[in-house]
């Protein structure tokens, strides 16, 4: 994993009239304080990045649909510097991607329904502190993510 990045295994719990997906609570690691929380769909086969947050901690859930986020990590300072890191969540595949500030992500859809991802982050979103890439920024193999 992207150092400062880290992917919590969530509860799911079977319930016979539909079940229940954890997300987040205050005592999870990842968890700082309470910024905002907001939902982004993404289409399939669609790819939305290059995003890298100044301030934020972001901690992403998939609760419908199939979603890959890439990590790329140009932290000079960085264990993990220049190196690269994807995972794909989805209800089945059940996790929370944490992601700290300064590490450029991206993301592609896979399902052809709805594509639902969940963002908690620790400050209100300000545009102000987001930088963005155009995705040829850093060579990534869309076809094989």
């Amino acid at each position: 994993m992207i150092e400062g990045a880290k992917l919590t295994k969530l509860k799911v719990i079977d319930h016979p009239q539909g079940n229940i997906y954890h997300a987040l609570k205050k005592s999870d690691q990842g968890y700082k304080k309470f910024g905002e929380a907001y939902f982004s769909t993404i289409l399939k086969n669609e790819v939305k990045g290059w995003k890298k947050n100044e301030i934020l901690t972001l901690n992403l859930i998939v609760p419908v649909g199939e979603v890959s986020f890439v990590l790329f990590d140009d932290r000079k300072n960085s264990l993990t510097y220049k190196k690269q890191k994807s995972v794909k969540i989805s209800p089945s595949n059940y996790y929370r991607l944490t992601i700290p500030p300064k590490v450029w992500y991206a993301f592609k859809g896979h399902c052809s329904t709805t594509n639902l991802i969940l963002n908690i982050i620790d400050e209100e979103h300000q545009t102000d502190y987001t930088l963005r890439e155009n995705l040829d920024t850093f060579y990534i193999d869309w076809e094989k993510i």
